[in-house]
């Protein structure tokens, strides 16, 4: 391309707004967290400004913002710690825990409001959660070589200008970091399993499982899931999988020991979820709990995470009472 001129905020802001969503879900599969993500792109967008003076149209302006939004991403990695599930810390539990505590000495793996992902197949594939908790367990260099190579389409050259470094080095590190991410990923997509579901089972499963919290219906809940089903709820610790065990825990904690819920639904990491508010004994007001973006397995609910606390909801624009 020419040479392109920016002579005051606006025009800049002007320039790089087509480009500001899909680096920020870049951001998000970097760091794995919508506020590190945030931070990344504010970062990003302050050092393009400052330099853009220096730049001149030497690459695309695409390729150009993608390599400081993913320096500014590599910066954040080396600062803060990996972004987890409790699924990474242990083995499930075997018997519902009803008073489970938080834990703070972990930095948690966040849900990403995609706004319903009007994009490619490949993109929307890349935001979900199974993906993205899965680049977490990578070197940032990994990570970073694998979103620009695989996702977003760059060449090994260009990776490797883009991450100051040589051609054989990026193919090492996507040759690694291939190799790593099949040992964290199932087999096969959520886009793959939601299309061979189809959209009116998918949203029988979806507003049932909201259907029957709301209801505190546990027999009509547990028949949605898998046999082999997981449930897990960060920051919480314990998390449970199979039915001899997501079953009890269903019936003593979310439906036995909490309250009334309220269920609204929508998407995150381009998968269904359930935004549900609790109305505790004695309170007058339901209040937001729990962002629960479900997995399908086959023809069920295969997996829910069920992201805690006020802060998630904020992130999605969504009100903190019903």
């Amino acid at each position: 391309m020419g040479e392109v001129s920016v002579t005051s905020d606006d025009a800049f802001t002007d320039l790089v707004a087509p480009l500001r969503r899909e680096l920020h879900a870049h951001c998000y599969r970097m760091l794995g967290s919508v506020h590190d993500a945030d931070d990344a792109l504010q970062n990003a967008l302050v050092q393009a400004w400052r330099g853009f003076g220096g730049f001149e149209g030497r690459s695309s302006l695409r390729r150009w913002m993608y390599t400081i939004a993913t320096r500014c991403s590599l910066d954040l990695i080396a600062e803060r710690r990996r972004r987890a599930l409790p699924i990474d810390l242990g083995p499930s539990s075997q018997e519902p825990v009803v008073d489970d505590v938080p834990r703070t000495d972990v930095a948690w793996l966040g849900p990403y409001p995609d706004g319903g992902m009007e994009s490619r197949f490949e993109e929307r594939e890349a935001v979900e959660l199974a993906f993205v908790a899965a680049l977490q367990h990578l070197p940032g260099n990994q990570r970073a070589a694998l979103l620009l190579f695989e996702v977003l389409g760059f060449s090994a050259q260009e990776i490797a200008d883009m991450m100051q470094t040589s051609t054989p080095a990026v193919n090492s590190a996507l040759q690694r970091a291939r190799a790593a991410l099949r040992e964290h990923m199932p087999s096969g997509s959520q886009q793959q399993a939601l299309r061979r579901l189809g959209d009116t089972r998918l949203r029988k499963l979806v507003t049932g499982f909201a259907a029957a919290l709301e209801r505190g219906d546990a027999d009509e809940l547990i028949e949605l899931l898998s046999a082999g089903v997981t449930w897990s709820m960060p920051p919480l610790p314990h998390w449970y999988q199979g039915l001899e065990h997501v079953g009890p825990f269903v019936r003593a904690v979310p439906l036995g020991s909490c309250g009334e819920w309220r269920a609204r639904t929508l998407t995150a990491n381009a998968q269904p979820m359930v935004a549900l508010y609790l109305r505790a004994p004695g309170d007058d007001a339901y209040r937001a709990w729990s962002l629960n973006v479900l997995t399908v397995h086959d023809d069920a609910i295969g997996d829910v995470t069920s992201f805690i606390g006020v802060d998630a909801f904020t992130s999605f624009g969504l009100p903190v009472t019903a």
